[in-house]
């Protein structure tokens, strides 16, 4: 039986963005059904949503009405139907501490963004995965300040991340620097929504899609990619 073949899906992202969570889980469920057919190496790459937001951050429902200008009552609509979208995903949106639920918040994700370049650079993939999926736990289902970095710095630690030199990383100008190149790249490949995928460095699969999509996609890829092989 031959190996799988690998493909690397660089995925645009923002800890903040709800369809991102979503769109992993259903490309999660995708890469189970490709199961020794495909293997993926998943690596996060940077978006800000809010590259403004003040470092108090804002309330989630009154800055999706400044922004969008939903009412109250379409809002609640809408993640009504995004925690139903993500329970089917394998992923969940829901408050999940014991006290009762602390306000939802919008937080500026400029360091979120340098702790997961900060991972990839020094552990690799699987690390930058864990510390992604450990962000957006702490954000959607346990509520915490991801503008801390106090907080930062314990989720960075809890996936085994050195503590004192991810600090150093998010003081390291050059990693911001990156990061900031990153993100005009995204721009400059059009990307101005997430999540975005990019399969082997360019074939794009925009939005959260359902895993029969990605199982079609990846397919695709991994047949033109044996074709330009040879």
């Amino acid at each position: 039986m031959s190996a799988p073949q690998s493909l690397t899906i660089d995925i645009y992202s923002d800890v903040m963005c709800p369809w991102c969570l979503i769109g992993y889980g259903q490309l999660t469920k995708a890469l189970k059904e490709l199961e020794g057919e495909i293997a993926a190496e998943i690596r996060w790459r940077p978006f800000e949503l809010n590259p403004q937001m003040p470092p108090e951050g804002e309330e989630q429902e009154a800055h999706l009405r400044r922004k969008y200008g939903r009412p109250a009552e379409e809002g609640a609509r809408i993640r009504g139907q995004m925690k139903a979208i993500a329970e089917g995903a394998g992923v969940s949106l829901s408050y999940e501490g014991e006290d009762e639920a602390p306000p939802a918040m919008m937080w500026n994700t400029r360091d979120c963004h340098k702790l997961l370049a900060f991972a990839l650079e020094q552990a690799g993939p699987g690390v930058q995965t864990a510390l992604k999926l450990a962000l957006f736990r702490a954000h959607f289902n346990e509520r915490r300040n991801l503008g801390d970095r106090m907080v930062l710095l314990d989720i960075a630690a809890s996936t085994g991340l050195h503590r004192e030199a991810a600090k150093a990383a998010l003081d390291d100008p050059d990693l911001e620097a990156r990061v900031l190149a990153e993100e005009a790249q995204a721009w400059d490949m059009n990307i101005s929504g997430v999540p975005a995928m990019i399969v082997e460095n360019k074939f794009l699969i925009p939005g959260a899609q359902g895993p029969e999509v990605y199982v079609n996609a990846l397919r695709r890829v991994a047949e033109k990619s044996r074709a330009a092989a040879g």
